[in-house]
């Protein structure tokens, strides 16, 4: 158990709860009682949590971090991959006491209360992710309010699918990011900073909103498209499939990643779906069909593409060993391809940054 002695507890929707401590905001023994409601999701990374608390794919989303001790090298506002968070809370089994990192600014409970994000610590997150993988990812509510007042919570919070959420991460005006030699337009369905640092290496960024129409974007002049990661269900970004269907025409080289991936395949008339506790993490093995070899993979998605949907229109390049799921596909007879995990790596490793010289090298060939 952390220092901290308010007591909180944690309730999921099919009535489980977990006993712990508040963290973050709220925590406070003079604050109001505090309730975060969210989806409740796992993830297996052993670091990153700052990067993954501030990517905007985790909008509505409640992270339990399987690692059981979390903030030993505490926080650094270089490591944010969006100006704020976007997740609903944070869930850990212990907190770090204090931080030792040469980079860090500050330990990650003065982080979260920072960024106005409570937390619940002491938890059994062994025993909570055995529930997420035994029963699916599902909403659920933690706090320093009621027993009575949680289950409520839990049982009123319907989760991410069926949920549009771009509009709450997308800018809302374009801006340019790096000075490389090609022109690529980003849509900013939710992207991360670390996805504009490896686009920055080679190309000037011109990052546009969601609803950019195509008219907009081709009078930029791009030698390239990217559709950025993003949160919630894919199905409700209205509007985006036909906006990269009408791309598509124009022969741009394009290059989706995550959610991106996903509005590609809707484009081309494809179907995605739910996974039941969706791919968290940083050590996800994806094969390369094309060379054999097995890439270790950053992943955070809750919906995936069906392969079969799109047999006519694309070939699979990536699945995912784990399960066989679908992580990339190329686009046939257009200049266009994407992948469902997270090539950027921040956090994760690096074993797939060679997409991005990919992008480049469709590029160049137009």
């Amino acid at each position: 158990m952390t220092r901290n002695l308010r007591s909180a507890a944690l309730v999921l929707k099919d009535g489980s709860i977990f006993e712990g401590e508040a963290i973050g905001a709220g925590s406070s023994e003079i604050s109001e009682p505090v309730i975060a409601k969210g989806e409740v999701v796992f993830h297996t990374g052993l670091s990153g949590y700052q990067e993954i608390l501030t990517d905007p794919s985790y909008a509505g989303q409640i992270i339990t971090f399987t690692t059981p001790h979390i903030g030993n090298y505490g926080t650094t506002r270089l490591d944010n991959e969006s100006s704020r968070v976007f997740a609903r809370g944070v869930v850990v089994r212990e907190l770090a006491r204090r931080r030792s990192n040469w980079r860090s600014d500050d330990s990650l409970n003065s982080f979260l209360k920072q960024n106005n994000l409570a937390g619940i610590a002491g938890i059994d997150t062994r025993r909570l992710t055995r529930v997420l993988r035994d029963s699916g990812s599902m909403p659920g509510a933690f706090g320093t309010a009621s027993e009575s007042e949680l289950r409520k919570a839990a049982a009123g919070e319907k989760g991410t699918a069926g949920k549009n959420l771009i509009a709450q991460v997308t800018t809302t005006k374009s801006y340019v990011y790096g000075t490389g030699k090609y022109t690529v337009v980003a849509y900013d369905f939710g992207i991360k900073t670390t996805m504009l640092n490896r686009l920055g290496e080679f190309a000037t960024v011109y990052v546009v909103p969601a609803t950019t129409s195509v008219a907009e974007v081709m009078a930029l002049s791009p030698q390239g498209i990217f559709l950025s990661n993003g949160p919630g269900d894919p199905e409700m970004a209205h509007g985006a499939p036909a906006m990269i269907r009408e791309l598509l025409g124009t022969g741009v080289a394009l290059f989706g990643i995550c959610l991106g991936h996903q509005l590609l395949a809707l484009a081309l008339g494809g179907k995605t779906y739910k996974l039941p506790f969706g791919h968290h993490g940083a050590n996800h093995p994806v094969r390369n069909l094309a060379t054999g070899s097995v890439e270790i993979t950053s992943q955070n998605h809750n919906f995936c593409v069906d392969a079969d949907s799109l047999a006519t229109v694309a070939d699979v390049t990536h699945i995912n060993l784990n399960d066989n799921t679908n992580e990339g596909f190329r686009v046939r007879n257009e200049n266009a391809f994407s992948v469902q995990y997270h090539p950027e790596a921040g956090p994760g490793p690096h074993d797939s940054r060679y997409l991005f010289a990919e992008f480049v090298a469709m590029m160049r060939s137009r």
